[in-house]
Order: structure tokens, then sequence, then C-alpha cells
């Protein structure tokens, strides 16, 4: 899960390969490298197919268990995705919809393009989710802007027809509707056929009906604005109004114009969206509004409906996030009540999660970090029973068989490194059982019904693996083995592939920190320049895992860098008290941490000391400024990407969770500030940013560039008309990373 800031730009390749059943085999090695090497450029790097092999997402079983379905990537257009279904009895697979036959092409609507942003596929196209129908028999594509539902024959009916796109659609539970938002308000449609009512009418202006409001899709990961119940009785709405939001004039400069738009955006420290919700039936009738409490200013962060569909439960979050309340809400008449509260420390914050599980029994299996460590816990009755507990976290609450009272989860019991997946009995707390193999970063998805798993699982030397395992993680069949050999993309360039190594420090409290490097090809005597990534923001995975990490990272090391990378105090996965650190003191102990990074490369034999550059994109792009005005001369030269320069422009739920509110406490904000030290930096420095960013937005490297300016300091720069806070896409990938290496070539040249 990727809230806020994005991670970087996508050194990491995707993790779910495509399908294909092969008989199972134990274990899977590099094949021998290619008698020939082949060089490695950096247009291959960005094109099609992708290097690591190809890769589909959204993978699930249909309801009934026949069809495993995917989102497949055209191996000429390797950002264009159809759908593709397998047999899961035979094998056999089959493109169910080419994107490109029933798409029309038509522009989508600046609300759905918003969208894709906000869940990072804003350079994805043709059909980028889908859902089953609970019959097995049909599912939901939405393609530029319209519906359609496929059946398993192959056919493909179009739903709707309009000018206006339609968002956030879904197939009702029972199958008996289609429902999605349309001109801001939600409409419900018969999947049999037939015209889509209204089941609000007052959306238009600021008011949305069944919409995510901008932070909770930005921050929260909560993508939707409706749920229904089960059986189609009825369903949860959300209502937000943007009026007192403020408004920020963002000018997306292309390359053929400007668009100006009057974006309403929650700045820190400013009005939010006032969130309501409301319970009605289908038809629409019957509102009634539910109780959130006396206090409008809180987010809405989850709505759930329990198994019997007679309560919803409600996550009330604090505008300070300090505290996360369970509600437990009659539909009937909205009246809610406590159920639980999760609190945070004096200087802490309460996480976000969706790892949690309502049981038929009316207990709950919830992910809770009380303990200093994301852990998992049985809620009944009002008592917590710890299921799984230790000095290591649970990332993930895979699937739940309430038949037998076993969990399985995902978590880095065994190896911080390492992500597995483990299985543990309610009935049998803290006993443990790992069900994956060593030396491997796994990822895994499991069906309703808690009998399979889709695992995916990754490790420096093997791209993406997937295959369908039973409970107790044995492998059935290869989903897509994946392999490297050939007739794989990354097979001609297995002769330059370089291991990578990974290694401790100390950070100046004592904490270890854990790094990773790939070097070249090591002469003796001889020392090599470094390419020294970072992110070093809160609220995102950690970097270095024992995972595959593409093909980029391994281009820079045929170009002779050293790649490097650490992860800093204040990140995830490491427990609460690792990650509390950054409270109230952005641009301090993450900085502090790299740059014992850059000391500890420096002490080494093979590094040119003299030659290390640093580079981050977004959150890590602002770590890039703040390591140059910290500590000049400790790099040769930096990379800033779409960076965050004066938190006060960037939102209430991600900004205010780890700096407060700026109204109160302001002395956070302004030592965090990257724009007062601006001309302290003395080093070489880039600065790029997409001139269309709508999450990081320009302003804030125009605000930069200008403080360099008054300050009369040399820098350079690279603004890209059009694109987002992603960069990237045909052709402007390779531009990026052209501009990139001829800077370092200036900046940082080879010693005669």
């Amino acid at each position: 899960m990727v809230k806020g800031l994005a991670v970087g730009l996508w050194l990491s390749a995707a993790v779910v390969p495509m399908m294909g059943v092969v008989p199972v085999t134990m274990g899977t090695a590099m094949a021998a490298e290619p008698a020939t090497a082949t060089p490695l450029t950096l247009k291959r790097v960005f094109a099609s197919p992708d290097l690591s092999g190809p890769q589909p997402r959204a993978l699930r079983l249909s309801p009934d268990g026949t069809l495993l379905t995917s989102l497949r990537a055209r191996a000429d257009e390797k950002d264009r995705f159809d759908l593709w279904a397998l047999d899961t009895k035979t094998g056999q697979e089959r493109m169910l919809v080419d994107s490109k036959k029933i798409g029309s092409g038509a522009e989508l609507s600046e609300a759905e393009k918003m969208q894709r942003e906000r869940a990072r596929i804003g350079g994805s196209r043709g059909i980028v989710a889908y859902d089953w129908a609970p019959d097995s028999r049909s599912i939901l594509v939405p393609l530029d802007g319209d519906l359609f539902l496929a059946t398993l024959d192959g056919q493909v009916s179009r739903l709707t027809d309009t000018k206006d796109g339609e968002l956030n659609p879904v197939i009702s539970p029972a199958g008996g509707f289609v429902s999605f938002v349309r001109d801001q308000n939600l409409f419900v449609q018969p999947i049999s056929g037939g015209t889509a009512r209204a089941l609000t009418t007052t959306g238009a202006g600021t008011v949305h009906w069944g919409e995510a409001e901008f932070v909770a899709q930005e921050e929260m990961d909560r993508r939707t604005g409706y749920w229904w119940s089960p059986g189609d009785k009825l369903i949860a709405v959300e209502r937000f109004d943007d009026a007192p939001v403020g408004v920020v004039t963002r000018t997306a400069i292309g390359a053929e114009g400007t668009k100006v738009f009057d974006q309403r955006y929650p700045a820190a420290g400013t009005p939010n969206s006032l969130v309501e919700l409301y319970v009605m039936r289908p038809d629409g009738s019957a509102q009634v509004k539910v109780d959130l409490g006396s206090d409008p200013d809180i987010y809405l962060a989850r709505v759930d409906w329990t198994p019997d569909g007679k309560a919803l439960l409600v996550q009330r979050e604090s505008r300070d996030q300090k505290t996360l309340d369970m509600l437990k809400v009659d539909p009937a008449t909205g009246k809610s009540t406590v159920l639980f509260t999760e609190k945070a420390g004096a200087r802490s914050w309460v996480n976000l999660s969706d790892d949690y599980h309502l049981m038929a029994d009316g207990s709950m299996i919830w992910r809770s970090e009380r303990s200093g460590f994301g852990h998992l816990y049985h809620y009944r009755d009002g008592k917590w029973t710890p299921l799984t507990s230790g000095d290591w976290v649970v990332t993930r609450l895979v699937g739940v068989d309430e038949k037998k009272g076993r969990l399985y989860f995902s978590g880095n019991k065994d190896d911080v490194l390492e992500q597995h997946l483990y299985a543990v009995d309610i009935a049998k707390p803290k006993s443990v059982t790992l069900l994956t193999e060593r030396g491997w970063t796994n990822g895994a998805s499991m069906d309703g019904a808690a009998s399979r798993f889709i695992i995916s699982r990754s490790n420096p030397n093997q791209p993406a693996q997937t295959y369908l395992a039973d409970t107790s993680g044995k492998r059935i069949a290869w989903i897509n083995e994946n392999a490297i050999k050939e007739g794989h993309p990354y097979y001609p360039y297995l002769a330059s592939h370089e291991p990578r190594k990974f290694g401790t420090l100390k950070a100046e409290d004592g904490t270890t920190l854990y790094w990773e490097m790939i070097t070249p090809k090591m002469e003796p005597g001889k020392k090599y320049p470094v390419f020294f990534q970072h992110y070093g923001g809160p609220g995102t995975g950690q970097q270095v895992t024992r995972g595959w990490n593409g093909a980029l990272a391994q281009f820079l090391v045929d170009q002779g860098y050293i790649y490097f990378q650490i992860d800093n105090r204040g990140s995830y996965n490491r427990g609460k008290a690792f990650e509390d650190h950054i409270y109230h003191a952005m641009g301090t102990v993450e900085v502090a941490d790299q740059l014992a990074g850059a000391k500890f490369l420096k002490e080494q034999p093979y590094v040119d000391a003299d030659r290390i550059a640093t580079y981050g994109w977004s959150y890590g792009g602002y770590m890039t400024i703040k390591m140059l005005e910290a500590a000049p001369g400790v790099f040769a030269a930096g990379i800033s990407g779409a960076p965050v320069t004066k938190w006060e422009l960037y939102d209430t739920h991600y900004t205010e969770r780890y700096l407060g509110d700026p109204r109160t406490d302001p002395k956070s904000y302004a030592s965090s500030n990257a724009l007062a030290d601006a001309a302290k930096i003395s080093d070489p420095l880039l600065l790029i940013h997409g001139m269309s960013d709508d999450n990081v937005v320009f302003d804030n490297s125009t605000a930069f560039a200008a403080a360099m300016q008054r300050g009369a300091r040399p820098f350079e720069m690279m603004f890209y008309p059009g694109q987002t806070h992603r960069v990237g896409g045909p052709g402007i990938s390779e531009h990026l990373w052209t501009t990139i290496l001829g800077f370092l070539d200036r900046r940082m040249p080879a010693k005669k």
C-alpha cells in the first residue's frame, strides 16, 4: 500500500507476472548465462516487453474458483492491459476482453484521471480494473469512461454510453445491480438491463456523493465513497462538501498550451471537506444520516457492514490522528456507539490499516500496534486476545478460515528484509507456522473460502514468480514461473547482472540500519563512483528487501556506478518506535541516517569518496535538498525529483500526522522547511518536476528555484510539460534518465 508521497521513480518493477500453468518443480535458479553478453541500454530498460517478464495485475479467482483472471500487459505496449482468464482445472488461458477492440480511445474525465493518479496507475491504459459477478458468469469491465459486461464466452455488452464518465463501478454483493458515480451522484442500474437510477440528485458544485474525498484517496488508501450491505438491501453512501477547502490554482503546463485548474486542495492547517454518511435503499429512498459524533472535523477512515448486514462499522479518526474509534451503527436509525478505541502515544499517531476481518459470530480479527509492533488480535465480547507477538511486524492479513479458526498473514518474523506467509490458529495464539521458503520476498492473496493462495515471490536474482498454493503453502501449480531462460526478456542481459549485497550499520543513537549495495565487477585498487538512492519518508514500505528491484539499478551498475540505498529511522516495517523518530522532526533523523550511510561509503576502500551522487523522488527529492543543506561537500552532486519544499503546501492528513497543525505547532514546520536554508547549498544540484503535478504541486519547485536564485546559488533544472507526479512514459522515461546521467557526467566526471 503506497500512501501519501510516492516512493521514488520506480527503480523497482511490479511483482505480479504473467500466467501459464506448468508442472510443479522444486526451486528456481538463474539460467546459464548466454554465450554473448548484450549491453543493457536505457532505451531497452524502458521499452516493451518489460525486462522483468510479463506482469499481470489484479489476479483473482472467480467466486466459484474455476477461473483465475488478471490484467495482462500487451507484449508490444507494456502500459496497456487486457483482461485474461486461466482455467484452474485445465491450465488453458484465453483473452476475455481485448481493450483495443472494444475501447473507444475517448479521453478520460478529469475526475477519473485524478483517481488514477491517486491509485498510482496514471500511466496505465486499457483495462485497469474489473469486478466479478457473484455467480461467476460475468465480469464488469470499465474502459475509456464507460462500462461493459463481459461473459465467459467472450461476448461483451455495453452498459453505459454517456459523455460523463462512470467512477467507482462495482457489481452489488447479490449480483442484482451495477452501481457507479456519475456527475457527482450515485447511480444504480439493474445488471440484467434497464435504465440507471440516480440515488442522489444534489451532487453538484462542491457536493459529491459516493466518492472518496481527496485526502481519503491520496493518504488514507480509501478509494470509494459507498458500500453495499449483504443481500443488496442497503447502501452506505458518503456525502462530502468541498466548500470549506481552500482553492489552489494549479497551472497544468503542457507542451501545446496551459490549462488552469481551480483545485480544492486541503493544505496543512486549513479546513478539510465536510464529510457525512447516509444509509439508503437501492432506490435512494429511506435515507438515514449516520451519527459520526459532535465534532465535524474528523476523518471517515473505513466503512464495513457486518456479515449479517444488521450493523454498520465505521472507523472514525480524529483530526490529529491520535485516536481511532470503531463505531457500531444501527442502519435503521443512524445511532452509533463506540465499540472500541485505538489511541496513540504522546509522540506518535495511529496508522490506518485494512488488516481486519469481521467474523460471522460477531467477533473481529484486528491488527493493532498497541504493543509497539503491528500484531493480530481477536476482539470478542469486549476482550482482546493477542494472536501474534514479538519484535517483528505483521504486514498484512491475507485470509481467515472461520470454520477452522485459522488466520493467514504476511510478516517479517524470520527476517526483516523478507516478507513471508504465516498461519496461526485462534485457539493456539502465538504459535506461528511459516508457509513460504526463506530467501524470498513474498506477497499473497486468498480466495474468500480461504482454500487457496495466489503467491507472488521474488529475490535479488529472480523477477517475480506467481503460483497457486494450498493452505499449507505447498505449490499446486505455477501461474507463471517466469524463469530467466532463453526467450525471457532479461535473459540476454544475464552476463552483466550483478548480485546484491546486504549489511547493517548503526545510527547515532545505536539503532541498527539496513543497507543494500550492487557493485560492478571489481578491479583490484580501483575506486568507483556511487549512485546513492534514497526515499526516507514515513508511511511507506521499506526500500531494502531481498526482492527483485528491476533492471534500471543494473543499468546504472553497468555504467560503472555502485548502487546503494539504506532504510532510515522513520520508515515502515520496523515497529512503532523506529517509525516515531520522525514525529515533529521531518528533515532531521532521516537526514542523519542517510548521512551515516554516506560516511560508511566513504570508508570503503573501493569507493571514490569524491564521486558520490545522491538521488531521490518526492519525499526523496525533499531529502536530497535537506541533505545538501545539512552537509555541504559530502556529496559530489544531488538530484531532487518532485520535492516538497514547504510542508504548508502539502495536504492535511499526511503532513499533520507527522508535523502536527502549523497553526499550533509552527516550529515543526519551520525546522522542516527546505526553503530557508537553500542558500547553504554549494554542491551541484539538478531539480526535476512534472509541470502538471497535482500531488506535490509545481509551486514547491518554483518556490525553491526562486530561493536559490535569491541566494545567487547555481543549480540546474529540468521541468516536464504535461507530466504529473509520475514523470514517465514512452520517450519521457528515457529522456529523464539521460538528463540525470548527463548531469552526473558533467558534475562528477571520471578521474584521469
